[in-house]
């Protein structure tokens, strides 16, 4: 009998260890890990995102953003010369990446919040 109790205590407290292990794999509070850089030469906006939030794009590329949000947004570079200007609901504009290999930070003009990436490569 005492066997058969050790025998379950033994297994409990390892089926509790994994269940803790599996549980905390993610971190607290750190939510789900970024999106790798997606390749292509289109960006949507809807809810107050971009999507997706990094690009990989060749040098020059010709990159449509299309609004699907109700509000007016921008997709305005911080530190090179792309910015599609305002964009209605329901529009799509355009920019052209840079030639210059690099990665390269942008926001909506109108709501800061809203980033996203595009590396050209």
């Amino acid at each position: 009998m005492q066997r058969l109790r050790c025998g379950v205590i033994t297994s409990l407290s390892l089926a509790a260890t994994l269940l803790l292990a599996a549980c905390g794999s993610g971190g607290a509070g750190r939510g789900a890990p970024p999106s790798p850089p997606v390749q292509g030469t289109h960006i949507t906006i809807s809810n107050f995102m971009y999507s997706p939030m990094a690009l990989t794009v060749s040098p020059g590329t010709t990159v449509r953003v299309t609004n699907e949000d109700t509000a007016t947004h921008t997709l305005s570079a911080t530190d090179a010369p792309f910015d599609t200007g305002d964009i209605e609901p329901g529009r799509t504009k355009t920019f052209t990446a840079p030639t210059k290999p690099g990665t390269y930070h942008y926001i909506c003009n109108i709501h800061q919040y809203m980033m996203g990436t595009v590396t050209v490569k």
